[in-house]
């Protein structure tokens, strides 16, 4: 499935089958998942992708030739030298290449990848239930390890990510409060099934003070109520790849030496822990499943939030 310009519908494609090069690695895709950023990419939300381009970044597939499963991720390469790399934080590198972005990636058969930026899945998930792993669950993990030790967690946007988070959350021994669109029963009655101590509308207070907040929907608008919210000294992070503008707040709101911050991509380091700790959560992983066909269809209900959990594409059975 090929996005030729952004906005305009993907389209089936029989394309030449890729070619790896030294240190990279052809890939037989199974299953990859559909992500928030391949909706911001469609809409032309991140400036100057590759086009025409291949989206999807969460990509469980086998080696080609190799009875090997292995797990692509947004992060597919890094220059390794620049002041970023050499600091342990390659998710900030200035010529850093991204799957499904810069890099063709996983809406298709095939796909190569720099084999130094492929992650080991964890045994006991198939390729359904592991590809949200690789994004929704490790930008979910790092963004709650910027939380510090909050016990009173928020999550803004109860969908692919924080129906993960939640859970390891929980495993970690906080208490999670959802916050869901005005009026969306359905998604609240989902985070309280997965452990929500509160659940209700992003326009409504919880019962008590939070720690913390991530904010994984991408509207600034929700920026002012998280930290309307807070206790002294809590954080706000901000999840997303894109979000709309912030409005204007007045300064009490983050006085008190309440902090606001984002997250921006992920570490091999992040997927090798986040990795290794769902089977020990263990993390449930709740999939709707598309066709590849059905691509743009997946990315239209992601649109309208009528994705409970994480929708996932099937390009091959594995």
């Amino acid at each position: 499935m090929v996005l030729d310009a952004p906005g305009s519908p993907l389209r089936q494609a029989e394309l030449p089958d890729p070619v790896a090069d030294p240190g990279q690695l052809l890939v037989s895709v199974h299953i990859c998942g559909v992500c928030r950023t391949d909706l911001h990419v469609f809409d032309g939300e991140l400036a100057h992708p590759k086009l025409p381009l291949v989206l999807g970044h969460q990509i469980v597939g086998t080696v080609v030739g190799e009875d090997r499963r292995v797990g692509i991720p947004w992060l597919g390469w890094t220059d390794g030298e620049c002041r970023f790399c050499r600091s342990g934080r390659e998710n900030l590198c200035d010529h850093a290449r991204f799957t499904g972005y810069d890099l063709d990636g996983g809406y298709a058969e095939y796909t190569v990848v720099d084999e130094r930026f492929c992650l080991p899945l964890p045994e006991g998930y198939s390729g359904l239930e592991a590809a949200p792993l690789l994004c929704a669950g490790l930008i979910g993990y790092r963004s709650l390890r910027l939380t510090g030790d909050a016990e009173r967690l928020g999550l803004y946007g109860f969908g692919a990510s924080a129906h993960i988070v939640a859970q390891v959350a929980r495993h970690q021994g906080r208490r999670v409060f959802a916050f869901t669109r005005p009026g969306d029963e359905e998604g609240q009655a989902f985070a309280r099934e997965l452990g929500a101590v509160w659940a209700g509308g992003s326009d409504e207070r919880p019962p008590e003070e939070l720690d913390a907040a991530i904010i994984f929907a991408p509207v600034g608008e929700l920026v002012p109520l998280a930290l309307r919210v807070l206790a002294k000294g809590g954080s706000v992070v901000c999840a997303g790849i894109h979000m709309t503008d912030i409005p204007a707040f007045p300064y009490e709101l983050l006085w008190e030496e309440r902090l606001l911050r984002s997250v921006a991509n992920l570490t091999r380091r992040d997927g090798e822990e986040f990795l290794a700790l769902a089977p020990q959560v263990p993390v449930r992983v709740v999939v709707e499943a598309f066709p590849l066909e059905r691509a743009n269809e997946a990315l239209e209900r992601m649109r309208s939030g009528q994705i409970h959990g994480s929708a996932v594409l099937e390009v091959a059975r594995g």
